[in-house]
């Protein structure tokens, strides 16, 4: 069988919202005026996080159950 497309979606949104989410805590929160205060970069790089570690989950299970 070729390659799970949950796999590299996973790794994909994985790595970029822990980047986003990375600078969303270290940025200066000065920049978050416009948005009303609300770190935005941090909550839609958890949202992506959850998102990539979801289809990473996915993708395990599927080869896992493929194997059996």
């Amino acid at each position: 069988m070729g390659l799970d497309i949950r796999l590299p979606i996973g790794l994909m949104f994985a790595i970029a919202g822990a980047l986003l989410a990375a600078y969303g805590l270290v940025s200066d929160p000065a920049i978050y005026q416009r948005s009303l205060g609300l770190n935005i970069n941090l909550w839609w790089g958890a949202v992506m996080l959850i998102f990539g570690l979801t289809m990473l989950m996915l993708a395990r299970r599927a080869h896992r159950a493929g194997r059996r």
